[in-house]
């Protein structure tokens, strides 16, 4: 095995690498999120303005959900080809994606203008964006993660993942600024276009920052160890080798992503339906409380990232999942004070507690798998599991709020996601230690000692 593989890179190269995954990851979650909160705010006036205000809402989030639908199927297409062609020709691929499609949501006609039509369009538009980021993520924090050094991989795998509420910050700083400098009337009418088409500006840098790093060193070392054992042989799809080396560890990523994924959306999304119908919060205060949430948000998850290098993957996700589960209860009780203090409180801590699940998955997941099939394997691990966990999320809710009119069967929800998240984490393997080249190697013999003995068979 050559030094490559396993060499920190040069001191300049790290940090730049960062930086193009989490400016890219920034501007992909913008897309994302920025749709999340037009559902929760416009999109229900403005694309399903026959129905009843809470049920426009859910169907609002129904098209949301759509986007989660489509990431698996991203998640099998880029992870196949990042795997086969390398993770930064997919990545450039998924931001042009997942810009163009949020730059047309910002042209759309509305209903009022085409009829049915305009949920139909802003669908097939929601699917593509759903598509693009069931590949970005996975490829974002394999770039860092095979780039970084060993010992602090945690720390710099960490980064891509402030992406997050890098773009919910971002998303929702624009949705506040617009709604303080524009009426209501004005918002509804043209104002909400002017995020999404800001998308297409943003696109153009994240294109030109990502486009000038280099490509994984231990991904092309694999390739080249790959190439010279084939010899000719056919070599079998990435999601098979997954499936038949790593299946348990996509079960793993997938419990996980359970907790993670539903509190995320219930702190962020659904709170702004909740606060503003249950608690009487005005909409402008309720995007502020997510807007300095997601500000201390992007400031732990390095702190949640460094810490999981010194103690391990696994108690720092432990910790969050049981916070978050433990903090539900008083999450609605604060909300329900109607304060701006006690929202932003409630929103801020369900956060930080979240990032101490977050921070530590992108090192955590890229551990599990070998390097050939690591793109395939947590892309779907991940995204797999955002169709039970994130997608519905808001929609789950908003419909237990509908019913019920109490935050108690919310608050269960989210409980027993954190349960099923405690559950998986705690079967599975520390990874901190692991060598990434060397999980490709020990993978890479199984696998030609199997198809050498599949090719006995056939002979």
């Amino acid at each position: 095995m050559s030094s490559s593989a396993t060499a920190p890179p040069a001191p300049s190269s790290l940090p730049r690498i960062v930086a193009a995954s989490l400016i890219g990851t920034t501007i992909e979650w913008y897309d994302f999120f920025l749709y999340g909160s037009a559902a929760a705010l416009v999109f229900n006036k403005l694309f399903f303005p026959d129905s009843d205000p809470l049920v426009g809402t859910l169907l609002s989030f129904l098209t949301y959900a759509v986007g989660f639908a489509a990431r698996p199927l991203g998640a099998l297409v880029f992870g196949h080809f990042g795997d086969r062609l390398g993770r930064k020709k997919l990545l450039v691929l998924s931001l042009v994606m997942m810009g163009g499609a949020t730059f047309a949501i910002g042209l759309l006609p509305t209903h009022a203008t085409v009829g049915g039509a305009a949920p139909v369009l802003l669908t097939a538009l929601r699917l593509v964006q759903g598509f693009a980021l069931g590949g970005e993520w996975g490829g974002a924090v394999l770039l860092v993660s095979e780039h970084g050094d060993p010992r602090r991989r945690g720390f710099w795998a960490s980064w891509p993942q402030t992406g997050a509420p890098a773009g919910q910050l971002l998303a929702t700083g624009v949705l506040s600024l617009l709604t303080t400098v524009l009426s209501d009337d004005a918002f509804g009418t043209w104002g909400w276009r002017i995020p999404f088409l800001l998308s297409g500006v943003l696109v153009l840098i994240g294109l030109w920052i990502r486009l000038s790093v280099d490509e994984s060193p231990v991904f092309k070392e694999a390739l080249a160890r790959a190439g010279s054992r084939r010899a000719g042989s056919a070599e079998q799809p990435p999601i098979v080798s997954v499936l038949r080396h790593h299946w348990r560890d996509v079960l793993v990523a997938m419990g996980a992503r359970m907790a993670e994924n539903i509190s995320y959306y219930v702190i962020t999304a659904f709170v702004l339906v909740y606060a503003t119908t249950s608690a009487g919060v005005s909409k402008q205060t309720a995007l502020n409380a997510v807007l300095i949430g997601s500000a201390v948000h992007f400031a732990v998850i390095p702190a949640w990232g460094a810490l999981s290098d010194r103690v391990g993957r696994r108690p720092v996700y432990l910790f969050g999942a049981a916070g978050v589960g433990l903090w539900m209860f008083p999450f609605f009780s604060l909300t329900d004070t109607g304060s701006f203090g006690n929202l932003v409180l409630a929103v801020t801590v369900g956060l930080v507690l979240h990032g101490a699940m977050y921070a530590p998955q992108a090192a955590f997941f890229a551990e599990m798998f070998a390097t050939r099939t690591r793109y395939s394997g947590t892309s779907v691990g991940a995204q797999f599991a955002s169709v039970a966990a994130g997608a519905p999320a808001p929609l789950i809710a908003t419909a237990l709020l509908d019913d019920y009119g109490s935050s108690t069967p919310i608050a269960l929800y989210v409980i027993a996601a954190a349960v099923l998240t405690l559950v998986a984490v705690g079967v599975a393997r520390e990874t901190r230690h692991r060598d990434l080249a060397r999980i490709e190697a020990e993978d890479g013999e199984s696998a030609g000692a199997g198809a050498a003995a599949e090719a006995r068979s056939t002979a």
